[in-house]
């Protein structure tokens, strides 16, 4: 909030902004953006997780716990968005942390999350994006020797990512740009590692394989500063 992003959003005027890893709870910040709906959905453990949505529309339903699931209700990863004719799903995936302590239940996230989406898709197309915590190819990050078996980087994960876009789904940026390299949405704070490009991408829009023809710009927005990430954007007619 203090470093540029209401300036930001009024700037790119877009039609959904969708935030992962908040930290907060709804109330917490004032965020003045009057002609936004703003919807949160906040970790019930203070200070982790959480995400939002904001938009200028009004959508015809606000999913916050869409799969259900009662193991993946407390740490406010998810917004569902209906917007009639298609649904948004905001997503700030579980990081396997170090020594991929955490990637049974990584794995239980990405099967049942994979199933959602492929329910909602039955019914009309999916935008499907957010932090992902994943490189799924090794032009996804600098360096892939080095990293190979690290979380976010693990056969496991990368798996689940190649399992799911074989379920009907296309990574926006990969349709247009499939073998760009030196394209990277995080860099971690060290070493300079923004500064010399040692990146990685792990933020997404991927989308329903039948609107994949309705893309016509997928960016990383690498000039935005603020945060250890910076923005990925997708405009599509839909």
């Amino acid at each position: 909030m203090q470093k540029g992003f209401i300036d930001f959003v009024k700037s790119e005027n877009a039609d959904f902004v969708c935030i992962q890893e908040t930290k907060m709870q709804e109330g917490q910040a004032e965020v003045p953006l009057d002609n936004y709906n703003k919807y949160f959905n906040s970790a019930e453990k203070k200070g982790y997780s959480g995400t939002a949505v904001l938009t200028p529309h009004t959508p015809k339903n606000i999913i916050l716990n869409g799969m259900n699931i009662e193991e993946h209700s407390h740490e406010g990863r998810m917004i569902t968005i209906d917007m009639g004719n298609f649904y948004l799903v905001n997503v700030y995936t579980p990081n396997a942390q170090d020594g991929l302590k955490r990637i049974d239940y990584r794995m239980l996230w990405e099967s049942d999350l994979r199933n959602y989406l492929m329910k909602l898709d039955k019914e009309k197309p999916v935008i499907y994006c957010g932090d992902l915590n994943v490189a799924h190819q090794e032009i996804d990050l600098k360096n892939p020797k080095t990293n190979v078996g690290n979380p976010g980087f693990s056969d496991e994960e990368r798996g689940k990512m190649t399992e799911l876009l074989d379920s009907g789904f296309t990574d926006s940026f990969r349709y247009l740009y499939p073998d760009a390299t030196g394209r990277y949405s995080w860099w971690s704070y060290r070493a300079r590692a923004r500064q010399n490009n040692t990146g990685w991408r792990i933020d997404y829009f991927i989308v329903s394989d039948r609107i994949k023809d309705k893309i016509s710009r997928a960016d990383i927005l690498s000039d935005i500063y603020g945060s250890d990430h910076c923005p990925v954007l997708l405009e599509i007619d839909i």
